[in-house]
């Protein structure tokens, strides 16, 4: 499913509305590397059965695999394009909740990997779209020259005590980041890969529920 070009670029994208109506949130969903826009509608379902689901498909292709921004190397971020698309992806949000009739006060990202490492940006460059997020095994996107306000912004970490992909330091340091910019930082640490597990899914739907 496409938006039209209105003044955003489109994303491919899935949208399901809360299929109870008892609920005003919408789950961005957001994949890791390889992923696409269906890849994560099991996981919002599990978080929160009320809510309305939006989940776009990464347009950054390396190797033929889906991603949401450009990396030079493993680890190693093309700053100039996380940030461009951050915007874009933070203007189809806004587009999104006009056409799908979704309140865009009540949107929290939950992201996986390259997903959650530009949900990141979006809570530094454009703290404005995102009421909440739940961060999966995410890196620092970068450090702002200016912290942005995030008092009254909730965020959740999961992270693995020895992930390959993402050392403990720099989950330490985007805690440290969100915090100073004021957010509300929960932090989850286990055992076990880069991938999400039961136990992580079990936390995050636990802390949805604490949301207001």
């Amino acid at each position: 499913m496409f938006l039209g070009d209105d003044g955003i670029t489109s994303f491919i994208h899935r949208f399901i509305p809360s299929t109870t109506g008892n609920s005003s949130r919408t789950l961005l969903l957001l994949h890791g590397t390889g992923g696409n826009e269906n890849d994560l509608l099991d996981l919002g379902r599990l978080l929160d059965p009320d809510a309305a689901l939006l989940s776009p498909r990464g347009k950054v292709l390396e190797n033929g695999m889906p991603r949401y921004f450009r990396r030079l190397a493993e680890g190693i971020f093309d700053i100039a394009d996380l940030t461009r698309r951050t915007y874009e992806l933070s203007d189809f949000v806004e587009a999104a909740s006009i056409a799908y009739a979704f309140d865009p006060k009540q949107v929290v990202a939950v992201g996986f990997s390259n997903g959650a490492n530009i949900a990141g940006s979006m809570l530094l460059l454009r703290p404005r779209t995102l009421s909440a997020a739940a961060l999966l095994h995410p890196m620092v996107p970068f450090i702002p020259d200016t912290l942005p306000d995030l008092r009254n912004k909730p965020v959740f970490i999961g992270a693995v005590l020895a992930d390959p992909l993402v050392p403990i330091s720099e989950t330490e340091q985007l805690v440290q980041l969100l915090q100073s910019a004021g957010a509300s930082v929960s932090l989850h640490q286990h055992s076990g890969g880069h991938v999400i597990s039961h136990e992580e899914v079990r936390e995050a739907r636990d802390w949805l529920k604490q949301l207001a």
